[in-house]
C-alpha cells in the first residue's frame, strides 16, 4: 500500500510541475480541464490494469499498452520538468537577490517566463512524438544487424560460416501477423548456415505462442536451428494454482521448440560438423546474477575438449562476466540477449545509450575480451512496453573467419 501510495504522489508531482508550462502559455480551462482528465484516466487505467495483471497468468495486451500510456503521458512531463526546474532556481535566486534591492516594488518570485515554458514543451514533444512512434511502428522495425569475427583457431571449412542470432521473441506480446511474417522472411533471406535462439520464446505460458508456431516453422537453416531458455520461460513471472500446473506449463514450452524445427539444448553441447571439421555449440539454461540460475556451464560443455572450438549459447549477459570469462575451456563465441536495450536509447553514430547500461556491462551488440567475444542480441519481439524507442529489434548475423 505504501508503494503505491508513493507511486501516485510522485506522478501527481510530475503532473502538477509539468502543468506549469501550460499555465503560462495557454489561459485555457478546456484545456487545462483535457490535460488533467487524461492524466487521471491515464493513472488509473494503469492502476486497474496491474491489479487485474496480479490475478492472471500472463499480461495481457491491455496491460502493455496500459503501461504505454503511462511512459506517454510521463516521460515527456519529466522532460518539461528539468528545463522548469532550472527556471524556478533562477526565480529562486532573483528572489532572495530582490531582498536586498533598493527597489521596494520588485517581487521576491518573479513570473516564470513564457519563452522558457515554450522551451519546456518543445523539448517534452521530442519522447512524446518517439513514444507514439515506437509503440505504432518501432516495435516491429527489424534491423540486419551484421558482424565478422576472425579467429586464430577456427577450423578452416567453417571460415565464412554465417549465424544468424535471434532472441527474446516474446510470442505473448504479438499484436501484427503480418510484421511477424515479414520478421520470419528477413531471418531467412540472410541464408545463414545455422539460427540460434537464446531464449524467452513466451512472456509466462505457453499457449502464447500457439498462434505463432506456422510463422516459426518457416525458419531455414542448412546446418539445423537450435535454442536455449530465458528466464521467461520457466513461468516464474505467473500465479499458478498448483506447483504441477505450472510444471506442466514449463514441459509445454519445452515442446514448443521442436515444433518450430529448433534442437533446444538443456545444458548439453552438440557438435557442427563440415567436411571432416566440427565447431562444438554449447546451450546453458538461464543462468543471471539477477534472475533464474538453472545453467550448468560445467555440466553443458562436460562432452567438450578444450581445444575445440566453442560457441556458447546463454540468454542472460550477466553470465559472461560471472562464470564465462573465467572458465578454463575458453569459450570463442557467446551469444545472449535479455536486455531488450531496455527497448529504448539512443544508438548513432559516437553515441550509444540506454538506461539499462546502468545494470549491465553488455547490453547490446559486440563485446570482447582477450580475444573472446559476446554479442548480445536487443531482441526479437518486446515486453511490458508495448513499443520501441531508439533500440529497434534485432536480427544479427554472425560471420566466422578465420584469420
Amino acid at each position: 500500500m505504501i508503494r503505491w501510495i508513493i507511486f501516485i504522489v510522485f506522478i501527481f508531482f510530475v503532473d502538477f510541475y509539468a502543468f506549469q508550462s501550460i499555465k503560462t502559455i495557454a489561459k485555457n480551462k478546456v484545456l487545462y480541464i483535457f490535460y488533467w482528465l487524461f492524466s487521471i484516466v491515464v493513472l488509473g487505467n494503469v492502476i486497474y490494469q496491474l491489479v487485474t495483471y496480479s490475478n492472471s497468468k500472463g499480461m495481457p495486451q491491455a496491460t502493455m499498452f496500459a503501461f504505454g500510456l503511462m511512459i506517454l503521458s510521463v516521460v515527456p512531463k519529466v522532460i518539461a520538468i528539468l528545463v522548469l526546474f532550472g527556471e524556478d532556481v533562477f526565480r529562486v535566486i532573483k528572489g532572495f537577490s530582490s531582498c536586498f534591492s533598493k527597489s521596494k516594488s520588485t517581487p521576491f518570485f518573479v513570473d516564470r517566463r513564457e519563452f522558457v515554458s515554450k522551451i519546456a514543451l518543445g523539448l517534452a514533444a521530442v519522447p512524446f512524438v518517439s513514444i507514439i512512434y515506437g509503440m505504432a511502428r518501432g516495435k516491429y522495425n527489424y534491423q540486419v544487424i551484421n558482424h565478422t569475427l576472425y579467429f586464430d583457431d577456427l577450423p578452416l571449412a567453417f571460415d565464412g560460416f554465417k549465424i544468424t542470432h535471434i532472441s527474446d521473441i516474446h510470442s505473448g506480446s504479438f499484436d501484427d501477423a503480418e510484421k511477424i511474417a515479414h520478421g520470419i522472411d528477413l531471418i531467412n533471406q540472410q541464408k545463414s548456415d545455422v539460427i540460434l535462439f537464446t531464449g524467452d520464446i513466451v512472456n509466462n505460458t505457453a499457449d502464447e505462442m500457439d498462434l505463432w508456431i506456422p510463422y516459426f516453422k518457416k525458419l531455414e537453416a542448412k546446418h539445423g536451428k537450435f535454442s536455449v531458455l530465458g528466464n521467461h520461460d520457466y513461468g516464474e513471472y505467473a500465479r499458478w494454482k498448483t506447483s504441477e500446473e505450472k510444471a506442466l506449463n514449463f514441459q509445454a514450452i519445452k515442446d514448443i521448440h521442436p515444433k518450430i524445427g529448433f534442437n533446444l539444448l538443456l545444458n548439453q553441447s552438440i557438435y557442427l560438423e563440415k567436411g571432416n571439421e566440427k565447431i562444438a555449440l554449447i546451450g546453458v539454461e538461464n543462468w543471471g546474477t539477477r534472475f533464474k540460475k538453472a545453467g550448468d556451464l560445467q555440466l553443458a560443455s562436460s562432452k567438450v575438449a578444450k581445444g575445440d572450438f566453442k560457441i556458447l549459447m546463454s540468454h542472460d549477459p550477466s553470465h559472461w562476466n560471472a562464470e564465462v570469462k573465467l572458465d578454463a575451456k575458453n569459450y570463442h563465441l557467446t551469444l545472449s540477449g535479455h536486455t531488450h536495450g531496455m527497448q529504448f536509447g539512443i544508438e548513432i553514430p559516437g553515441v550509444k545509450w540506454s538506461p539499462v547500461q546502468y545494470i549491465y556491462e553488455q547490453w547490446a551488440g559486440i563485446y570482447s575480451n582477450v580475444g573472446r567475444y559476446i554479442n548480445v542480441n536487443r531482441g526479437f519481439g518486446f515486453l511490458a512496453f508495448p513499443g520501441r524507442v531508439g533500440i529497434w529489434p534485432e536480427i544479427t548475423v554472425i560471420t566466422l573467419k578465420k584469420k
